[in-house]
């Protein structure tokens, strides 16, 4: 006996957006070392009321998706266009700077990064600035990495005496401004003799002791969603608790690490007030302090040079951000959702 289906004259034609319905077709089953049965296909044509809600509903979401993306593209170039106008304005000279909101110059200048390899400030310049810069940026970075890792660990797996009044205490760090904090570490500080170390102890020796609260919180929702069971299969195997979390831990949660690592990177790189409380000495001023020195106050600002000194500072966290930007944005999006 034949197999019966009905289909529509059009279901070729709009299959991607109406599946078949298989409760159109009857199966009859068939015996033993019988034939296979000869499918019967009755073609339907398509009534006009149909035809035209489907597209309808085609064109309403051509309609969406163009607007989805038009939305995107003009946000998209007007979160971006302060950064293509400052390299524009690194080839003008001043008077053109203020004249145009037109990023392309009409008459290119070197001036602005001769002017800014210069010496600044001593026997500084942008060179050396951003190596002082970064050697005190990753060390703060690694230290900020270890020491929140282990804590956030120490918060998610284990329960101790004071657990919940430790966590509800380091909860509260996050709404305590870092001004408030500014004072009582400069006298700390400076009474065990590191205001002024060549070192930067002020800077880097607080973040190997989990001080970013955020970053704890953030590692602790992604610990959470860590299934259990493979902690304990690692403990059968006989790994303790270091070698779990590193063999374990670490690696699923890499990408929360990474936007850790990231964000503690842009926030140091850019970090002004630190390096003027703690920093006296010129030769050892970071890339934020030496943009400050460029800017000449009595004889004016020679904004080319003032543009092109920062545009040289925040090309590493440039590079730095796109070379994570993947696993950056699956562990602030994945970051949001787990626990």
């Amino acid at each position: 006996m034949p197999i019966v289906s009905i289909d529509n004259e059009n279901d070729e034609q709009n299959s991607a957006e109406k599946p078949y319905n298989t409760s159109d077709m009857r199966r009859v089953p068939v015996a033993a070392g019988a034939a296979a049965p000869e499918k019967v296909v009755i073609k339907r044509p398509m009534s006009a009321q149909v035809r035209a809600s489907y597209k309808r509903m085609a064109r309403k979401r051509r309609i969406s998706t163009t607007i989805r993306y038009i939305v995107l593209i003009v946000v998209g170039l007007i979160m971006i266009y302060p950064l293509i106008w400052m390299v524009g304005a690194t080839f003008k000279d001043n008077s053109e700077i203020f004249k145009t909101m037109n990023p392309i110059p009409i008459k290119t200048t070197l001036n602005g990064y001769k002017n800014a390899v210069k010496s600044y400030g001593g026997s500084i310049n942008i060179w050396k600035a951003m190596l002082n810069t970064y050697s005190y940026v990753i060390p703060e970075v690694i230290l900020t990495v270890i020491s929140s890792v282990l804590t956030a660990y120490g918060f998610a797996r284990f329960k101790f005496v004071g657990h919940k009044v430790l966590f509800a205490l380091m909860m509260a760090m996050l709404f305590l401004p870092q001004v408030v904090l500014n004072i009582p570490q400069y006298l700390l500080f400076n009474k065990f003799g590191w205001v002024g170390s060549n070192l930067y102890l002020p800077l880097i020796v607080p973040t190997a002791f989990a001080t970013e609260t955020y970053f704890i919180f953030m590692l602790i929702q992604f610990l959470r969603g860590v299934p259990k069971e493979m902690e304990e299969a690692a403990k059968i195997d006989g790994c303790n608790s270091v070698k779990t979390l590193v063999k374990i831990i670490i690696p699923m949660i890499l990408p929360a690490i990474v936007s850790c690592a990231l964000f503690k990177f842009m926030w140091s790189s850019n970090d002004f007030l630190g390096p003027l409380l703690y920093v006296n000495n010129p030769a050892k001023y970071p890339a934020t302090i030496f943009v400050k020195l460029s800017m000449d106050s009595d004889a004016g600002f020679d904004w080319n040079r003032v543009l092109a000194t920062s545009l040289i500072s925040i090309i590493p966290n440039i590079i730095v951000f796109f070379a994570a930007q993947n696993q950056f944005v699956e562990g602030v999006s994945a970051g949001g959702v787990k626990g």
